[in-house]
């Protein structure tokens, strides 16, 4: 039999924990004889969609992170040619900021949401040059000090009070400085270029690419050094994150219109496996090489308000994977849900023709198949127990819209009514918190749409009141009992959380965060071993994460990116079914298998 070491060449490292992870050592293998598994890492790249601009324009700037994003400035033909509007960007959605006062294209961008840096660009009348300045407060756009040159094509980066900015068409290879009111002069450029993308602050800064080039050169503070190039020369595009950690998105090469994405890791560029949906020119970008973001531009040709998030996630595959099961007959989303992987429940939902449904299914670990209908058509429901001993509360029936607290009990058969809630409500923290006899509901929506944050415990007989969650929420997920309970992630009105509570059976306390603020979610799980799977992070997503009682990793994602799903059992051994993708409910189930931990160190014979 063919071993590793005759396939990679190297022996596999038997470590007692396991190794910082960073992408350097992607590919690596490795035994935890601690734990004993067999590990290995890799890296998932991809952009997904986030919430379109407002306002469709191309030759922006932008500045900020991929959560709290600014653009502004721009153009789209044949009017406005020149745009002075700013927009803010949640990770989920984008609103009005405060207009620039003086519309521009063609500018660049520095600084945080609430500190921003407008500089430069082509204004009316004839596209002039500009060395004007304005800075942003978070509302409003007040007058900064003028550049000593007007030009319009450039690069920028760092921040509002220490800002740089280089490059244009004339002069091509100039760079100033900008210490919050006033710009002076540093050092040229080695290679003169405009329409270039930065990355970086203004004592270490990254320019690259440009009309029409792969050169990259780096800033110190006062001279500008030539590094490796880009693999691809391009101009017209964008850039993100820092000296030693940047990306490059969009642009020409030269003269075709590009997707394509580059990483940098302080020494080369690389070709990322994820290309932009769509090749995109005159685009901005914010954020960081890992979690990066491109907005507006020219796609194909035309003002596009398009937007989409970068994500680079690091895990290791022996923390688990999701392969295929079978079909749910009824595809739905916002479905109730219990039980385990191989004794799974589904019950009511919003299906296309009908919105909310009674009907069930049970699943046996490969098929579903009908059980007895809800005596209570709904969706956006809770739910909790197994299969055999199933509760399901709450939701909203639809077409007369009235949340509900009806609760209903299920024996593998058929359902029963049982004592409604105390508050009537849709779509709260759906369970896997308890069973039968002992669940816990959390949070959701209450008529007329008020967002709550009452939690409520039953014993098998009746709902009595527990404690309140520290934030309100609705389309959010939990997992494990009453007494040692966990809810994460859901929508806030406006935008969504990361944040995570755990319950002791009285109090809730805040947990470790989601990896990124997520709703629509599903989890199951126990409180200090839980698995959170799909949601809506600006854009539908198959990300999933594992809690440890502390803090949350990213693992292997979905096949298919969901949300508004249903979800049972446990942390190694979970269920993922229906939902919504971006398009349409889905039928579609998943089963997960997460890491062993039972091997002992014999498992594996090293040399």
């Amino acid at each position: 039999m063919t071993t590793y070491n005759e396939l990679a060449g190297l022996r596999v490292n038997y470590l007692g924990s396991d190794p910082t992870l960073n992408s350097g050592n992607e590919g690596q293998v490795w035994y935890n004889s601690t734990s004993g598994t067999l590990k290995a890492l890799v890296q998932i790249k991809s952009w997904s969609s986030g919430g379109n601009m407002g306002t469709a324009r191309y030759s922006l700037a932008g500045c900020g992170t991929q959560n709290l994003a600014l653009a502004f400035g721009g153009a789209n033909d044949p009017s406005p040619a020149h745009i002075a509007s700013t927009e803010e960007y949640s990770g989920y959605t984008w609103a009005a900021g405060g207009n620039l006062a003086t519309a521009r294209r063609r500018l660049a961008g520095a600084g945080i949401q609430t500190a921003g840096l407008a500089i430069g660009g082509a204004v009316a009348p004839g596209n002039t040059a500009t060395n004007a300045t304005e800075e942003y407060d978070g509302s409003t756009w007040g007058p900064g000090g003028n550049m000593g040159t007007a030009r319009f094509g450039l690069a920028g980066c760092g921040t509002q009070t220490a800002g740089l900015a280089f490059g244009s068409g004339s002069p091509g290879n100039a760079t100033e400085e900008y210490d919050g009111s006033t710009w002076t002069a540093g050092g040229n450029l080695n290679t003169a270029r405009s329409l270039l993308a930065a990355a970086g602050t203004q004592t270490s800064a990254l320019g690259f690419g440009g009309y029409i080039t792969t050169s990259t050169e780096s800033y110190n503070g006062t001279s500008w050094t030539t590094v490796n190039s880009l693999n691809t020369g391009k101009y017209n595009t964008a850039g993100a994150g820092t000296q030693a950690a940047a990306l490059n998105f969009g642009g020409f090469t030269p003269a075709v219109r590009t997707g394509e994405t580059e990483e940098w890791d302080g020494t080369n560029w690389s070709i990322s496996s994820a290309s932009l949906s769509t090749a995109t020119s005159n685009l901005a970008g914010a954020g960081s090489r890992s979690a990066g973001l491109e907005f507006g531009g020219n796609n194909p040709t035309t003002a596009t308000a398009v937007t989409q998030e970068y994500n680079s996630t690091i895990f290791s595959p022996a923390t688990g994977a999701w392969a295929s099961g079978g079909n749910l007959s009824t595809a739905r989303r916002v479905i109730g849900s219990a039980g385990t992987q191989t004794a799974g429940l589904g019950f009511g939902g919003y299906t296309t023709s009908v919105a909310g449904v009674a009907s069930t299914e049970e699943y046996d670990g490969s098929t579903w198949s009908p059980g007895g209908n809800l005596g209570q058509a709904r969706w956006g429901l809770g739910g909790c127990g197994t299969q055999t001993a199933g509760l399901g509360f709450g939701g909203r029936s639809d077409p007369v819209a009235i949340n509900l607290a009806n609760t209903e009990s299920y024996n593998g058969t058929s359902w029963s009514p049982q004592a409604n809630m105390g508050t009537a409500r849709q779509e709260p923290i759906p369970a896997t918190s308890g069973t039968q006899t002992a669940a816990l509901a959390s949070a959701g929506i209450t008529a007329p749409g008020g967002v709550i944050n009452l939690t409520e415990e039953y014993d098998g007989t009746s709902w009595s009141p527990g404690g309140n969650l520290n934030n309100s929420r609705y389309r959010g997920a939990g997992a494990g009992t009453q007494t040692a309970g966990l809810v994460f992630g859901g929508d806030v009105d406006p935008g969504s959380t990361a944040a995570t509570e755990e319950y002791d059976g009285s109090t809730w306390t805040a947990g470790g965060n989601l990896v990124s603020s997520n709703f629509g979610l599903a989890g199951c799980g126990l409180q200090t071993a839980a698995l959170a799977f799909g949601g809506n992070t600006g854009s539908v997503t198959a990300i999933t994460q594992t809690y440890d009682g502390s803090s949350w990793t990213s693992v292997p994602p979905m096949s298919t990116a969901r949300f508004l799903l249903g979800g049972a059992g446990t942390q190694t051994v979970g269920l993922a079914f229906g939902g919504l993708t971006a398009t349409a409910n889905t039928a579609a189930t998943e089963e997960w298998s997460g890491p062993q931990t039972t091997a002992t160190a014999s498992t594996l014979t090293t040399s």
